[in-house]
């Protein structure tokens, strides 16, 4: 981000861009997980699907993951996931949430999160997909609050909230297409058990430090007052 952004050379000082990217992605991991990022995406859309079927007839999840080994994905996997498994409980079509990549991005001194992937729904027997949808959705292009990258340097929970709030939009866009206005019978079109999410509190900003202060290892400099 902030190679390529030179709007924060002046705060960053000494510090290369390249170790304060290096020092920003470690706090943004700290923050959240791609595995943990699509769990909520799953558990958001689920719980906003109307409750009738075939949303109500949906396999329990935990069986999936059990099925799958899927737990501690946090990756996306090398080798697709063994949908084959899933007949045996009973599914015959599967609902796919990835995410592609996440992150922050900058420009001209304004900051904010991104998020990229798709969703699809196919059957489990011949793959065929029956439903298909892209998100590339990004903070900085819809004219969110610039998320300052050393307030998140200090507290990484305004990154967690600031995806939060792009999932949410994504969860939206599903919901609207797996809910067609003529529901019987119909799959979605594409591109045109109640689970709990935790929820993320914003701490108190943090005290400032003299700007004389060397930089501790692995910190970015603190936000302006």
């Amino acid at each position: 981000m902030f190679r390529e952004d030179g709007a924060y050379s002046g705060k960053l000082k000494k510090l290369e861009d390249k170790e304060a990217d290096r020092r920003l992605t470690v706090k943004l991991q700290q923050a959240v997980t791609r595995f943990e990022l699509s769990e909520r995406l799953r558990v958001t859309t689920l719980s906003r699907l109307p409750e009738e079927a075939p949303w109500t007839d949906a396999v329990d999840p935990a069986r999936v993951a059990t099925a799958l080994e899927s737990f501690l994905v946090e990756e996306v996997p090398a080798n697709a996931p063994d949908y084959d498994l899933m007949a045996p409980l009973g599914a015959d079509t599967i609902v796919e949430f990835v995410i592609q990549d996440f992150g922050m991005r900058s420009e001209d001194g304004h900051a904010g999160a991104y998020l990229k992937g798709y969703g699809r729904m196919f059957r489990v027997d011949g793959r065929s997909e029956m439903w298909h949808r892209t998100f590339d959705l990004d903070a900085v292009d819809q004219g969110a609050p610039h998320l300052d990258p050393f307030k998140v340097g200090k507290e990484p929970e305004l990154f967690r909230l600031a995806m939060t709030a792009l999932l949410d939009q994504v969860a939206d866009m599903f919901v609207k297409d797996m809910t067609p206005k003529n529901r019987k019978g119909s799959a979605p079109t594409g591109e045109a058990a109640p689970d709990t999410v935790p929820s993320a509190v914003t701490p108190p900003a943090p005290a400032p430090i003299p700007p004389e202060r060397q930089l501790p290892p692995g910190e970015l400099p603190d936000p302006d007052a």
